[in-house]
C-alpha cells in the first residue's frame, strides 16, 4: 500500500517536473515554482527581513532659535513640517538605505507639539537566487533641541567676524530714514546677528562674508554711498598657513537728503543742462534728484558723480521760513522760455509767480517779497508755505560766494505747510525700526519731516512698507474737516502681525468678553 502511494507521488512529481516543474514549500508545503531558497513568498517574508539594517528610531537635532535642523555632519537647514526639506534630511539619517531599493516614502501625521515624526518607506530587497521582495515599515524620529553653531555665536556675544557701518554725517537725516524702511521691506537684514544703533548711523554684524558683502551691494543699490573697507588680523595658524581675519565696510550715505538746498559748481551745472546754481533736492533714491525751483528744469547726480565732486546743502528744513501768499500766477507750459542746452523740465511741477510775506509780519509788511516758484500746482492765495529765506540767511559755502546777487533768489519755497499738531491726531498708521527711536530734539523733528514727506509723496510710500496703527482711531468728523491735509489711505496700509499686536489685541478681546460677561443678562 505504501509502495502505491510513493509511486504516484512520483509520477505526479514527473508529470510537474515535465510540465510546470512545481515543488512543495519547505514550510507549509504549499506548492509553489522552484527557487533557492524553497519556500514560498509568505514563509520569505517571515524568515527573511530586509530591512534589519534599517534603525526604526532615529534622533533629529532642531535649534528653537533659528528654526533650523541639523543635516550631518555640520549643515543646518530651514525646512518646514512635512517638506521635501524635511524628508531628505529624514533619510539621509537612515544609513542602511543603501543596501536596497527606496520606492516610496512619505510623512504619517503626528501631533505637532509632540516632538515625533514619523516617515513611511516602501523598499525592494533582492535575497540569495535573484527573488525581490517588498517591504513596507515605519521610522519613528525624534526631535531634539540644540542650539545651531550661530545662534551659539550671538549667545556667547562674541560671535561676529563682519561688521557694516552705516553713517549719514548731515544735519538733514531723511535720506537714513528711508534707507532704513527699505531694508525692512526688502529684509536685507535678515542674516544678521544683530544691529546696534550709533551716533548717526546704524552698525550690522555678520558672521558670515558673503553676507555683509551682500549687505553692502543693497546698500549701493538703494542709495548714493562711498563704501570703505578694511580688515584686521585676529589669528594665524603658522602650520596650516590659515589667517582669521574681522572685515569692516564703512558705509557712508551722502549728506544730502530731501528738501535741502545746495548750489552747484559751475562745471556741474553745465554737465546738468545749464540748471540754476541754487538747487532743491527733489529726492534722493539711487541718485540724486535735483529740482531748479525758477524754471521747474530737473537733473540726476548718480553716485559716482556726486563723489567724484561732492556738495553740500547750504540750507536744511530746520532753516525753513512760514510765509503767506498774498498772490500768485501761474506760468502755463506754452508761456514757459526755453533756452539752447537747457536739460529736461518737470511737467509735475507748474511753475508760477509768486509774491509771499513771511507769517510773523502778516500785517505788518505790506510789501510781498516776490520770486518765482515750481509749487503752483499746489498753492493758491492765503496758504502757507515753507522756504528758504537766502537773501538774509548765514551760508558758509564757498561756490555761493562766487554766485553774482542775479543768480541767488530773495526766497526759495521748499513745500506747502500744513498745521503738524492736526497731522499728528490724524495719522492713523506707523513705521517698524530696525532699533529704537531717537530721543533727542533734532533726530525728532528729522524723523517727523520724514512722515510728513510719506504723506504728501505718493511715490516715497510706494516703495515702502506703511502699517496700520491699531491703537488710533479717528472720528468721523475729524476726516470730514480735514479733507485738504494729505492722508493715507487704508488700502495703502498694511497690517502689522507682530506678538505685540497680536496681544494687543487679544488683550482687547479678553476686556470686552469681561464686559460682557459683567452685564447682567435679561
Amino acid at each position: 500500500m505504501e509502495h502505491d502511494n510513493y509511486t504516484g507521488v512520483s509520477e505526479l512529481g514527473a508529470d510537474n517536473i515535465n510540465s510546470n516543474a512545481m515543488i512543495l514549500c519547505c514550510e507549509c508545503g504549499v506548492a509553489i515554482q522552484p527557487n533557492p531558497a524553497n519556500m514560498c513568498v509568505t514563509c520569505l517574508r517571515n524568515h527573511v527581513d530586509i530591512t534589519e539594517n534599517i534603525p526604526k528610531q532615529a534622533v533629529l537635532h532642531f535649534c528653537r532659535n533659528c528654526e533650523r535642523y541639523l543635516q550631518p555632519p555640520n549643515e543646518w537647514i530651514q525646512a518646514s513640517l512635512e517638506s521635501r526639506e524635511l524628508l531628505a534630511i529624514c533619510l539621509k539619517k537612515l544609513k542602511g538605505l543603501k543596501e536596497v531599493k527606496l520606492v516610496d516614502a512619505g510623512f504619517i501625521w503626528t501631533e505637532q507639539h509632540s516632538k515625533r515624526i514619523k516617515v513611511k518607506l516602501t523598499v525592494h530587497g533582492e535575497i540569495s537566487g535573484g527573488t525581490v521582495l517588498q517591504q513596507v515599515f515605519i521610522v519613528e524620529f525624534t526631535v531634539q533641541n540644540q542650539m545651531c553653531t550661530d545662534c551659539h555665536r550671538t549667545e556667547a556675544k562674541d560671535f561676529w567676524r563682519c561688521l557694516v557701518q552705516v553713517r549719514q554725517r548731515a544735519e538733514n537725516k531723511k535720506t537714513f530714514y528711508y534707507l532704513e524702511q527699505l531694508i525692512l521691506k526688502y529684509k536685507a537684514h535678515e542674516n544678521t546677528l544683530g544691529i546696534k544703533p550709533e551716533h548717526g548711523g546704524l552698525d550690522f554684524y555678520y558672521v558670515s562674508e558673503n553676507h555683509a558683502r551682500r549687505m553692502v551691494d543693497f546698500l549701493q543699490t538703494m542709495v548714493p554711498v562711498k563704501v570703505t573697507t578694511s580688515k584686521r588680523l585676529i589669528s594665524h595658524d603658522i602650520h596650516s598657513n590659515n589667517y582669521n581675519y574681522k572685515y569692516n565696510w564703512s558705509v557712508e550715505i551722502a549728506p544730502i537728503s530731501k528738501d535741502s538746498a545746495v548750489c552747484l559748481t559751475k562745471k556741474l551745472r553745465q554737465q546738468l543742462g545749464n540748471i540754476s546754481p541754487v538747487c532743491l533736492v527733489n529726492r534722493v533714491s539711487s541718485s540724486i534728484h535735483l529740482i531748479d525751483p525758477l524754471t521747474a528744469q530737473i537733473a540726476e547726480v548718480n553716485s559716482q558723480v556726486y563723489f567724484r565732486a561732492p556738495f553740500e546743502a547750504i540750507c536744511n528744513p530746520k532753516q525753513l521760513v512760514e510765509y503767506i501768499v498774498m498772490d500768485i500766477d501761474v506760468i502755463h507750459d506754452k508761456d514757459r522760455k526755453t533756452y539752447p542746452g537747457q536739460g529736461m523740465v518737470s511737467f509735475k511741477h507748474a511753475l508760477c509767480d509768486i509774491w509771499v510775506v513771511r507769517s510773523s509780519e502778516l500785517g505788518i509788511n505790506d510789501n510781498p517779497v516776490h520770486t518765482r516758484s515750481h509749487l503752483g500746482h499746489v498753492l493758491k492765495v492765503g496758504d502757507s508755505v515753507m522756504g528758504y529765506n537766502t537773501a538774509e540767511a548765514n551760508i558758509n559755502n564757498p561756490e555761493f560766494d562766487k554766485l553774482t546777487p542775479n543768480l541767488i533768489p530773495d526766497v526759495v519755497l521748499v513745500r506747502k505747510h500744513y498745521d503738524r499738531q492736526t497731522r499728528l491726531s490724524q495719522r492713523l498708521w506707523k513705521l517698524k525700526h530696525l532699533a529704537d527711536e531717537a530721543t533727542d530734539e533734532r533726530s525728532k523733528y528729522d524723523y517727523h519731516e520724514f512722515l510728513d514727506d510719506i504723506e504728501e509723496n505718493p511715490d516715497i510710500r510706494g516703495q515702502i512698507n506703511v502699517y496700520r496703527d491699531s491703537k488710533k482711531t479717528l472720528p468721523i468728523e475729524a476726516l470730514q474737516s480735514a479733507t485738504d491735509v494729505p492722508q493715507i489711505t487704508l488700502a495703502e496700509m498694511l497690517e502689522d502681525m507682530t506678538l505685540e499686536c497680536a496681544d494687543d489685541e487679544m488683550g482687547e478681546e479678553q476686556q470686552d468678553t469681561e464686559e460682557e460677561e459683567a452685564q447682567p443678562q435679561l
